[in-house]
């Protein structure tokens, strides 16, 4: 099954690209989960959420409705990898999002890794000492430094249970290329957008500015469709979250999904619901 959505949901600027005008902030989960089957909770990343906001957020979607959380980067961005000690986040956060594993609607926990973190016996390490920390969770590592795209990483990542995050990104060096990697039973992409001129000088939302066109999407399908033979279930969120392209490049996204399948498109890619007040951004 592969579920397609957006990296956060709350965001003002979505307020009439995406949201109706008279939309409330608490309003704007169960909207969203009539056009999506998964999100990706990346407030997660700032700071443990109280286990009280994480059941609220499960009481206000459906039983089918899916959820990946960030690790907080308190545990991912340690200011010196020799550390034996994993912040304490690290066990606050597998509490925070029990009531979604006890829902089942948790997809995976997504280490994100910066730029900085290169392969090395420390950083390799400090990776084993996160996954245990993180214990019970099915896990998903996104590494930013393009050192770690190598089959001995993946070797790892297997070892370990741990999931590989494909990723679209501007065309740096030392940049990840895209790919169709699987090491566990969770396959996982993220569409950060191609705003080179941003990457390194703009902030979270002047960087992943950007609106992908079918054509840069194309390709992605095929990979998509790789990575789903070999995974149980896949993941694919939008993270260029400006003026609402996430949302305008998800939908865009499963519509050409469901063209591939064609006839076994609703047994791999949830359908979309009608959303209230407006329909569909392509209708």
């Amino acid at each position: 099954m592969i579920y397609v959505g957006t990296c956060g949901y709350s965001y003002k600027d979505w307020i009439g690209p995406f949201y109706p005008g008279t939309t409330r902030q608490e309003e704007m989960l169960p909207f969203y989960a009539n056009s999506f089957r998964a999100v990706e909770i990346d407030a997660s990343y700032y700071g443990v959420l109280k286990t009280e906001t994480v059941a609220g957020m499960n009481a206000r979607t459906p039983p089918d409705f899916r959820f990946c959380f960030k690790v907080p980067q308190t545990v991912t961005h340690p200011p010196d990898t020799t550390v034996k000690r994993i912040h304490d986040d690290a066990a606050a956060f597998v509490q925070s999002v029990m009531p979604m594993v006890e829902a089942k609607k948790f997809g995976c926990a997504l280490i994100q890794f910066p730029n900085s973190f290169k392969p090395a016996d420390t950083t390799r390490a400090y990776l084993q000492r996160a996954v245990d920390a993180l214990g019970p969770l099915r896990l998903v590592a996104e590494f930013r430094n393009r050192e770690w795209q190598t089959p001995a990483t993946h070797d790892l990542l297997s070892e370990l249970d741990v999931g590989w995050c494909n990723v679209d990104m501007p065309s740096y060096e030392t940049l990840l290329h895209a790919g169709s990697d699987v090491t566990s039973n969770v396959g996982y992409v993220r569409f950060h957008g191609r705003n080179a001129a941003q990457w390194w000088t703009g902030d979270n939302t002047a960087r992943y500015d950007y609106d992908y066109s079918p054509t840069e999407l194309e390709p992605w399908t095929g990979r998509l469709a790789e990575i789903d033979e070999r995974a149980e279930t896949t993941y694919a969120f939008f993270n260029n979250h400006a003026r609402g392209n996430a949302t305008r490049n998800a939908e865009m996204f499963i519509d050409m999904l469901r063209d591939r399948y064609g006839t076994a498109a609703d047994e791999v890619i949830p359908k979309r619901a009608h959303r209230p007040a407006q329909g569909s951004l392509f209708e």
